[in-house]
């Protein structure tokens, strides 16, 4: 079976993608991970980043003897994804993103920032946060949320993949968004997708941006079609 790796979204973990992961599961060999100091992983690094991410995708498919994947990634993961196919593209055979923010600068690491508060997600959102506690059993949630906003700052002011970059990314693409996404424009969607050499773009009806309340089948079958055409 063909592997395919699941990567999580920024505050999220592997978990997320289980409903996901069972579907795919019965056409390919899917693998998933927790990145570093989500989830099961307990922090290990002082702070996040992309290019720390993609370490450890680089390290768990040495660990799984994985020569190539395919990759679907979630918000933050497919930025992971596309990472890695434009600077390790011997490791990368085809990427499907979903919901991910492409478009950082000062102005939209601030407006993300805005939801990050610990104090007041605690205060406003108490079932939200006994979610993120349970799901970083190994790494306080508040500390979560902090390191995530520093990166967030990180790749206002410095994104570490640029518009430029994406015309140099040789593996075919698909980059999918819900259409009732709030967090990520329809137009950074398209300007990635025009960019790409080999790129797809598809829309997933009355989809918002959480991981959990897109339809697992439609996704599902978006993915299989893409990565495997001859799948029916």
């Amino acid at each position: 079976m063909q592997p395919l790796l699941l990567l999580h979204g920024a505050i999220g973990a592997a978990d997320q993608l289980q409903p996901l992961a069972a579907r795919l599961g019965e056409t390919f060999k899917v693998y998933t991970l927790d990145f570093t100091g989500h989830g099961s992983s307990a922090a290990s690094e002082p702070s996040f980043a992309i290019e720390l991410f993609a370490d450890d995708v680089l390290l768990f498919m040495k660990q799984h003897n994985l020569g190539k994947v395919s990759i679907f990634g979630y918000s933050m993961g497919g930025y992971v994804a596309m990472y890695l196919a434009k600077h390790y593209p011997e490791k990368i055979d085809k990427v499907v993103t979903l919901a991910t923010k492409f478009h950082w600068d000062a102005e939209t690491a601030a407006k993300e920032i805005k939801m990050l508060n610990p104090e007041k997600i605690a205060q406003k959102l108490p079932a939200f946060a006994e979610t993120l506690r349970q799901r970083h059993l190994l790494n306080d949630w508040k500390v979560v949320l902090q390191k995530t906003t520093e990166m967030m700052t990180a790749l206002g002011n410095n994104s570490p993949l640029k518009p430029e970059d994406h015309t140099s990314i040789v593996a075919p693409v698909l980059v999918l968004l819900g259409d009732r996404d709030k967090m990520v424009s329809l137009d950074e969607t398209v300007n990635v997708y025009r960019s790409l050499p080999n790129g797809q773009l598809g829309i997933l009806p009355a989809t918002p941006h959480p991981i959990e309340q897109a339809d697992t089948e439609t996704l599902s079958f978006s993915i299989m079609h893409f990565l495997l055409p001859d799948h029916r």
